[in-house]
Protein backbone atom coordinates (compact mmCIF):
# COMPACT_ATOMS: atom_id res chain seq x y z
CA UNK A 1 0.00 0.00 0.00
CA UNK A 2 1.24 3.57 -0.96
CA UNK A 3 0.38 5.93 1.11
CA UNK A 4 1.28 10.07 1.25
CA UNK A 5 0.33 12.42 3.61
CA UNK A 6 -0.36 16.07 2.22
CA UNK A 7 -0.21 19.10 5.14
CA UNK A 8 -0.89 22.64 5.53
CA UNK A 9 1.16 25.11 7.66
CA UNK A 10 0.62 28.81 8.42
CA UNK A 11 2.68 30.21 10.90
CA UNK A 12 4.31 26.96 12.46
CA UNK A 13 0.74 25.75 12.71
CA UNK A 14 -0.99 22.62 10.89
CA UNK A 15 -4.27 23.97 9.74
CA UNK A 16 -5.21 20.94 7.36
CA UNK A 17 -3.97 17.11 6.79
CA UNK A 18 -5.28 14.51 4.47
CA UNK A 19 -3.29 10.97 4.06
CA UNK A 20 -3.77 9.79 0.24
CA UNK A 21 -4.13 5.72 -0.51
CA UNK A 22 -3.17 4.12 -3.51
CA UNK A 23 -3.10 0.27 -3.56
CA UNK A 24 -3.29 -0.06 -7.76
CA UNK A 25 0.38 -1.23 -9.80
CA UNK A 26 1.42 1.70 -10.73
CA UNK A 27 4.69 3.03 -10.39
CA UNK A 28 5.74 4.61 -7.79
CA UNK A 29 6.39 8.56 -9.69
CA UNK A 30 2.39 7.77 -11.19
CA UNK A 31 1.33 7.21 -7.62
CA UNK A 32 3.08 10.62 -5.80
CA UNK A 33 1.42 12.52 -8.83
CA UNK A 34 -1.60 11.11 -8.48
CA UNK A 35 -1.82 11.52 -4.60
CA UNK A 36 -0.71 15.29 -4.90
CA UNK A 37 -3.85 15.86 -7.51
CA UNK A 38 -6.35 14.44 -5.26
CA UNK A 39 -4.79 16.12 -1.92
CA UNK A 40 -4.95 19.63 -4.05
CA UNK A 41 -8.50 18.53 -5.00
CA UNK A 42 -9.68 17.93 -1.77
CA UNK A 43 -8.12 21.27 -0.49
CA UNK A 44 -9.51 23.57 -3.30
CA UNK A 45 -6.00 24.06 -4.81
CA UNK A 46 -4.00 24.14 -8.40
CA UNK A 47 -1.20 21.79 -8.32
CA UNK A 48 2.19 23.26 -7.44
CA UNK A 49 4.65 23.33 -9.72
CA UNK A 50 8.07 20.87 -9.17
CA UNK A 51 10.80 23.13 -9.40
CA UNK A 52 14.20 21.32 -9.28
CA UNK A 53 15.43 22.12 -5.80
CA UNK A 54 12.16 20.55 -5.15
CA UNK A 55 12.96 17.29 -7.14
CA UNK A 56 15.70 16.62 -5.38
CA UNK A 57 14.09 17.32 -1.97
CA UNK A 58 12.19 14.53 -2.79
CA UNK A 59 14.21 12.19 -4.34
CA UNK A 60 16.35 12.60 -0.73
CA UNK A 61 13.94 12.43 1.85
CA UNK A 62 10.91 11.32 0.35
CA UNK A 63 9.26 14.55 1.36
CA UNK A 64 9.14 17.42 -0.09
CA UNK A 65 7.50 21.72 0.29
CA UNK A 66 5.63 23.47 -1.69
CA UNK A 67 5.94 27.24 -0.97
CA UNK A 68 3.99 30.22 -2.68
CA UNK A 69 6.11 30.36 -5.56
CA UNK A 70 5.33 26.96 -6.68
CA UNK A 71 1.75 28.09 -7.07
CA UNK A 72 0.54 30.34 -9.87
CA UNK A 73 -2.40 31.43 -7.34
CA UNK A 74 -1.97 32.78 -4.12
CA UNK A 75 -2.30 30.80 -1.24
CA UNK A 76 -3.80 30.99 2.39
CA UNK A 77 -0.92 29.20 4.10
CA UNK A 78 2.91 29.05 4.22
CA UNK A 79 3.37 26.01 2.66
CA UNK A 80 1.99 22.59 1.72
CA UNK A 81 4.22 19.64 2.44
CA UNK A 82 3.85 16.26 1.32
CA UNK A 83 5.81 12.93 2.57
CA UNK A 84 5.59 9.47 1.66
CA UNK A 85 4.07 7.71 5.24
CA UNK A 86 4.21 4.00 3.12
CA UNK A 87 5.58 2.48 0.32
CA UNK A 88 5.09 -0.24 -1.25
Amino acid sequence: MFRLWAKQFKEGHLLRDTVICDDSQRRRTQKVFAALESACREFDLAKPIWLDKTIREFQLNARARFYQDHFIEEIPFDYLEIEVIEDD
